[in-house]
């Protein structure tokens, strides 16, 4: 008989940046809402694959006969939070064909010539697509102003514009799923650590993540604006302790489970006889 344990309250809520919110009082450490441990959590999330790809391939066969829905999963974290483990170990789970992704770095010269939404704007997913941003233009408000790469007058533009850009996503159909990953100053220094213990993780070190790591305290800082600027009724951040890297991938996972369920798909009806075509193939 399994062993796995569930979710003892809704998830939801508990990570959800409400008025009154404070990233200082979230412990990185603990697993809000599930009582079990590893084991009991990849269990969990094994179970839960199967539902999440049952669920997006509905949102994906919907566009086929002109539902605009889709959901984008906003990813945002200080280094080694484990986003890539969100990518790999969630939303990997799958089909492809429905998946969007766009990972941002620094802008290019070409992107600097334009407003800093308008590379984000390309990247949105179409009808039907999980998209996900692996970082987002939630950068162009948290490193930029901590590396001043933009005046204070402009980051402040900034939040309305990201406000007023969520909302109109929503309008057009963008179900968004903003999260941002928390692990502790202790915990990033043992994975950048780990990088540097082990051979086949050197490709995964950058020297520049020391240097950010420097500006530690700035950064919470500034995810707390961007949480007291940028939750919305319509787009609102969730805050995922991730010194466990199983319970952020399970938390992820029941997040986007909710977004779908809540759009309460379902096949699209045929379009065609169906009996006439069964009779077509027996006879063919």
């Amino acid at each position: 008989m399994s062993r796995r344990k569930a979710w003892n309250a809704d998830p939801e809520p508990l990570l959800r940046v409400d008025e009154g919110f404070r990233l200082a009082d979230v412990d990185p450490e603990s697993t809000p809402g599930f009582p079990g441990r590893k084991i009991d959590g990849l269990e969990s999330l094994a179970a839960g694959a199967d539902r999440l790809a049952a669920l997006q391939e509905r949102l994906w066969a919907a566009a086929t006969t002109g539902d605009e829905r889709r959901v984008l999963l906003v990813l945002q974290a200080m280094d080694t939070a484990g986003k890539g483990g969100i990518v790999s170990h969630v939303v990997g789970a799958v089909d492809p064909n429905g998946v969007h992704y766009a990972g941002f770095k620094a802008p290019t010269a070409e992107e600097r010539e334009h407003d800093f939404l308008w590379r984000i704007e390309r990247q949105l997913p179409g009808a039907g697509q999980l998209g996900v941003f692996d970082r987002s233009h939630y950068e162009d408000v948290l490193i930029q102003r901590i590396r001043a790469f933009a005046s204070p007058d402009e980051i402040e533009r900034r939040y309305g514009a990201i406000v007023d850009f969520e909302n109109r996503l929503a309008e057009q159909g963008t179900t968004i799923v903003k999260v941002m990953l928390h692990i502790s100053k202790d915990e990033q220094r043992a994975r950048l650590g780990d990088r540097l213990d082990r051979p086949d993780k050197h490709w995964k070190f950058n020297p520049g993540d020391i240097d950010e790591r420097l500006l530690w305290n700035r950064y919470q800082d500034a995810y707390q604006i961007v949480f007291d600027r940028t939750s919305t009724a319509v787009a609102p951040w969730y805050v995922i302790p991730a010194n466990r890297k199983w319970y952020a991938r399970l938390a992820v996972q029941q997040l986007l489970l909710r977004a779908l369920e809540d759009m309460h798909l379902s096949w699209p009806a045929a379009d065609f006889d169906v009996a006439e075509q069964r009779q077509r193939l027996a006879e063919s």
